[in-house]
């Protein structure tokens, strides 16, 4: 016999009942990886009045103007509107706030159908170029209730300061 054939005889395969298992547990540990990456992608879904509230967002109605450091908003649609965000846009910059942390007297529950606010702005000099509003609504999800800001390219507005 030369050395090839004893390499060969010596050498001896995996049982294929081990292969079977390694093969299967191989195949579930990457359907769970692929399921929890996923899984990432899909965010927790939040609803008020029964409606996914990326759609409720589309029923906001509200106007707004801003006048010598005071800022007035009344809320002339059907939705409450929570919060709001502040995009306060200078010189090639911004920075987003939230409208209860720059003024007093928002409404902690938020601002009612029909409802108006005005109030002075702290932390605002002047200087801004513009000033977009962007409305902040509260649902319910699985895991309590929760506030959703809505998209500020469709339903931001804009305040020429």
């Amino acid at each position: 016999m030369n050395k090839r054939e004893i390499f060969f005889e010596k050498r001896r395969a995996v049982s294929p009942v081990i292969a079977t298992v390694l093969l299967i547990t191989l195949v579930i540990v990457t359907g769970v990886v692929v399921f929890l990456w996923f899984r990432g992608f899909v965010g927790e879904t939040i609803t008020k009045s029964g409606k996914n509230i990326e759609l409720v967002c589309d029923d906001v109605v509200f106007s707004a103007s801003y006048s010598g450091g005071n800022l007035y908003i009344s809320n002339d649609g059907n939705v409450p509107i929570f919060g709001m965000k502040l995009k306060v846009s200078t010189a090639g910059s911004y920075e987003t706030k939230d409208l209860s942390e720059m003024t007093d007297g928002w409404p902690d529950d938020g601002l009612k159908q029909g409802g108006a606010f005005s109030g002075l702005l702290s932390g605002v000099s002047g200087s801004e170029d513009s000033i977009i509003l962007i409305p902040v609504l509260m649902g319910s999800s699985e895991s309590g209730e929760k506030t959703f800001v809505c998209d500020e390219k469709r339903h931001g507005y804009e305040v020429i300061a």
